[in-house]
């Protein structure tokens, strides 16, 4: 079961809601959906809701048998020894966050510039965070993330480097470690919980533009991710190596990643390790705004 309520909520997505959920009061849904739907609807919801706040609570399968998604909210989730906590911030904390929602603080205005850039369709960065994430699947509904890779780019130079292995619930089949060189026992004995994972790469990642290949393959992992340990949808500027790649080479009969990278010359030799795959697109990258 599930409890959803909202406030400043648009009368399109109230009416859409009521597809899936009951309204028993203004701005309040109650329904039950399977895992997958209740996803869905919160990512309709964070998409359309603009300025207004959303709160989800619903059934989970851990200590409290329930967990929380918070949209425009002050309040925020935290982990505290496995246990899901509200953070109700100080006044202080509060008015640096309205700031930030109006724009008036110096992330917001940088984040605003680098959007609008992003707009205007150059796709001729500079500075960016190349990320990849290496997976027990295809499926983020059943599959789980057990590697993050992130590279910062500065003036077209590399200055800092991310890679985690996350340790997954379930074990990989032999398949995966066979693509990915990744095994069980590394998982068990350097992994991380994605809790922790996650948090440290969304902090990796700052408000600079994203690069990645096949991005939407990413972004829908790392959003079940995000969702999951109560943290707040990425919504960096983006730009996907694959969509450029169709766009610049208009020749070729394939666009995976190690296609394109044998068209370019770039060493390929780890490849399907998520920071060696950072690297690869990084190259793939600097040699596509060039053409």
């Amino acid at each position: 079961m599930i409890i959803l309520t909202m406030t400043d909520c648009p009368i399109g997505l109230r009416g859409d809601l009521t597809k899936w959920l009951l309204e028993i009061n203004p701005g309040v849904f109650v329904g039950q959906v399977s895992a997958r739907v209740r996803d869905k609807l919160w990512e309709r919801v964070t998409e359309t809701i603009k300025n207004g706040r959303a709160t989800m609570v619903f059934n989970t399968n851990n200590e409290q048998r329930l967990d929380f998604r918070v949209h425009n909210s002050t309040w925020e989730p935290i982990d505290f020894d496995g246990i899901k906590l509200m953070l109700r911030p100080s006044p202080s904390r509060i008015r640096k966050l309205q700031e930030s929602r109006l724009g008036f603080s110096k992330a917001s205005k940088r984040l605003i510039a680098r959007r609008a850039m992003n707009k205007r369709g150059t796709a001729h960065l500079n500075t960016y965070v190349v990320i990849d994430i290496e997976t027990s699947g295809l499926h983020p509904e059943k599959h789980e993330i057990i590697e993050l890779g992130a590279i910062r780019v500065l003036e077209h130079n590399i200055v800092e480097r991310f890679s985690l292995l996350v340790k997954p619930v379930v074990p990989i089949t032999t398949e995966i470690q066979k693509i990915t060189g990744i095994t069980n026992e590394m998982l068990n004995k350097e992994g991380v919980p994605i809790s922790m994972a996650i948090k440290q790469f969304v902090e990796f990642l700052q408000d600079l533009p994203v690069v990645s290949h096949n991005i939407e393959f990413d972004l829908k992992f790392l959003q079940q991710a995000c969702n999951s340990c109560g943290l707040p949808t990425i919504r960096n500027s983006k730009i996907d190596t694959l969509v450029l790649s169709r766009k610049k080479l208009k020749q070729m009969k394939s666009y995976k990643l190690g296609v394109l990278a044998k068209h370019f010359e770039i060493d390929t030799r780890q490849i399907h390790r998520s920071l060696a795959d950072c690297e690869i697109t990084y190259k793939l990258y600097e040699k596509l705004i060039k053409l």
